[in-house]
């Protein structure tokens, strides 16, 4: 059982930065794909990038491509998102997720474990 704790959240104004955190506990996550998404009211959670357990291959939503960088820390078995020129459309909340994956790949679904979520919201 993996146990996932998003914190790093915040208001912040359009163009500033913010960088996620999403500690895990549990099993080491060596063999974990990683994931963040996210969403906003009235809307679908959405991807929004995915890390292989490698750390070499890395993934994002168009939306996000340039602005946002995924990142893990195995020692501390943590995900990161920093986030830059942060737009009101990026507004949400944003959840992390893993998953135990044979082949070192991202994925943009399909995610077995999920935290709780942290509010991000910008303001114009």
């Amino acid at each position: 059982q993996v146990h996932l704790v998003e914190s790093g959240g915040g208001l912040v104004q359009a163009g500033g930065s913010l960088r996620l955190s999403c500690a895990a506990s549990g099993p080491p996550l060596r063999t974990y794909a990683m994931g963040w998404f996210r969403q906003a009211p009235g809307k679908e959670r959405e991807f929004v990038a995915s890390i292989s357990w490698s750390g070499a291959n890395t993934e994002y939503a168009d939306s996000v491509k340039g602005r946002f960088t995924i990142s893990r820390d195995y020692v501390k078995n943590t995900v990161y998102l920093q986030m830059n020129s942060l737009k009101p459309e990026d507004t949400a909340v944003y959840y992390c997720a893993v998953r135990n994956t044979i082949y070192d790949i991202t994925l943009s679904d399909d995610y077995d474990y999920w935290g709780q979520g942290t509010q991000v919201t910008v303001s114009s």
